[in-house]
């Protein structure tokens, strides 16, 4: 099957849908979820989506090491090949491996000038990202300026950016306490919850809009790949 033909039947367009049109350019969303329900895979996902459609995507992962989240990847990668029957996935998979960048930090240095360093020198080597992914960030870290920095970087780069939240429980009924602050500042809040065999999402804040709709997309855990639900 052609990629753009994966990409049009991906699950991504469903969630894009249910959130009127997606978190869009220069905006900033956060995932909420448990430990180990799926965060990492989520934002694997959405940047496998991005990689896909021919953009570039930055994945900044706090305390793991590049062969760790670039094995996620692959699983991620093997997984759509097979289940949607990819042509040429390894000239595929060479092509999205060549957009990808992917940037360690220790905990507690990462930081938005480390972000805006990063960016910097993706962009000057031809890499400038259309997709910021940050994976395992610090409350700590991450006020309403630091967000509203990072909301400007997205905007001049013309790209969306993510980050997730750990949650201490499953069932999750807002930003947890040391995040609350953020609530207005940013674009689209997402749970992640398990339910059965499936992880589901659902839309905490969807821009302004007050009418927050099913999403109808999962994560399969078994595989690691977002799923119609």
């Amino acid at each position: 099957m052609y990629r753009k033909f994966v990409n049009a039947r991906s699950p991504m367009r469903l969630l894009e849908n249910g959130l009127h049109g997606g978190l869009g350019l220069g905006n900033v969303g956060a995932l909420i979820a448990g430990h180990g329900v799926g965060k990492t895979p989520f934002l694997v996902g959405v940047g496998m989506d991005e990689l896909l459609r021919g953009g570039t995507v930055l994945h900044v992962a706090i305390d793991q090491t590049v062969g760790h989240v670039k094995d996620f990847y692959d699983t991620v990668f093997a997984a759509l090949a097979t289940n949607t029957h990819l042509d040429d996935p390894q000239r595929t998979q060479g092509e999205i491996d060549h957009r990808r960048r992917i940037r360690t930090y220790p905990a507690r240095t990462f930081n938005v000038d480390r972000l805006s360093e990063a960016i910097q020198l993706e962009t000057e080597t031809g890499a400038r990202p259309t997709l910021i992914l940050m994976d395992g960030l610090e409350a700590a870290g991450v006020d309403p300026e630091a967000l509203k920095a990072i909301r400007e970087l997205s905007i001049g780069l013309a790209a969306e950016t993510w980050f997730t939240i750990e949650a201490e429980g499953e069932r999750i009924e807002g930003l947890p306490a040391p995040w609350a602050a953020l609530w207005e500042h940013l674009h689209v809040i997402l749970a992640l919850e398990p339910e059965g065999e499936v992880v589901h999402f659902r839309a905490l804040k969807d821009h302004d809009n007050p009418d927050l709709q099913e999403l109808r997309v999962g994560l399969d855990p078994r595989t690691l790949l977002l799923i119609r639900s």
